[in-house]
């Protein structure tokens, strides 16, 4: 079993059941910089049913794709 992480529209957030993935709650989850977006994580080989057709990654991926200047404010911390 690997962990694998599924990106989501901030809109979706209401749909996701805390209890079949990593995050706790909506307070806990990081967005990207504009807000639209957020990420979710589990470890199970069955996909919750509320990510079920969307893309997942894995570990490496996600990294790759949070580091780019959608995910990551290129103006924070401030110098």
């Amino acid at each position: 079993m690997s962990r694998k992480y599924v990106i989501i529209n901030a809109d979706e957030v209401d749909s996701v059941d805390f209890s079949q993935v990593d995050e706790t709650s909506a307070d806990t989850i990081r967005y990207s910089v504009d807000n639209s977006q957020t990420f979710v994580k589990f470890d199970s080989d069955t996909t919750p049913s509320f990510l079920d057709g969307k893309t997942q990654y894995s570990h490496s991926e996600i990294l790759a794709i949070l580091a780019t200047d959608e995910w990551t404010d290129p103006d924070f911390p401030p110098e």
